[in-house]
């Protein structure tokens, strides 16, 4: 007489071999907590990352970089210009400092030069009013004295500054342009690495 287990081991068929061995159920289980055990720690570092403005709240000006505060206040250019000094219209600080390979006479040496001083003077005086404007945005903040109109009318300011800022670049490089010859321009733009020179 057969016993019951092989009688139901005959009858379903694959009692025995649909379910897998004791070990690989255990390898299947400890494979599944150890994927829990190294997934949770990355999503809780995740959780509480710091922000990328982290520190920046003890700054002289919270909302102005260190590197931002120094380019204002000596009149860099910042990105400002680059819509005209990517399309053939050279700035007057770099078009100085390959005056010799781009064969600059002594007349537009003196014109240049004269463009980049006026130029940075004008720059460093909109920088000083632009970190003044910032100082006063995050003062009032800081101290919960502001309205939206207060707001709106503080960043319009702002805006405005950034904006004369950039004109005043970008007027730059167009005064030098015209005092350069085509030629120099070419030179130029090849010396600067712009590979659709002219």
């Amino acid at each position: 007489m057969r016993s019951s287990g092989a009688v139901a081991r005959r009858v379903t068929g694959r009692m025995d071999t649909c379910r897998p061995p004791r070990v690989q159920r255990y390898a299947i289980v400890l494979l599944a907590l150890a994927a829990c055990a190294v997934a949770r720690p990355g999503y809780a570092q995740h959780e509480h990352e710091d922000s990328q403005y982290a520190g920046m709240e003890h700054g002289e000006i919270p909302s102005l970089t260190s590197q931002e505060l120094e380019d204002l206040r000596s009149g860099a250019g910042m990105g400002f210009a680059k819509a005209a000094e990517l399309n053939h219209y050279p700035g007057p600080l770099h078009a100085l400092e390959l005056a010799d390979a781009i064969e600059l006479t002594d007349e537009q040496r003196s014109d240049i030069l004269e463009i980049q001083s006026g130029m940075r003077e004008r720059a460093i005086e909109l920088g000083t009013a632009i970190i003044d404007a910032e100082r006063h945005l995050n003062l009032r903040f800081r101290r919960g004295h502001l309205d939206e109109e207060d707001l709106a009318s503080a960043t319009r300011e702002i805006a405005r500054l950034h904006g004369e800022l950039r004109y005043t670049h970008l007027r730059a490089h167009l005064a030098t342009r015209d005092v350069l010859e085509q030629e120099q321009v070419a030179e130029y733009d090849r010396l600067r690495g712009y590979t659709n020179a002219q």
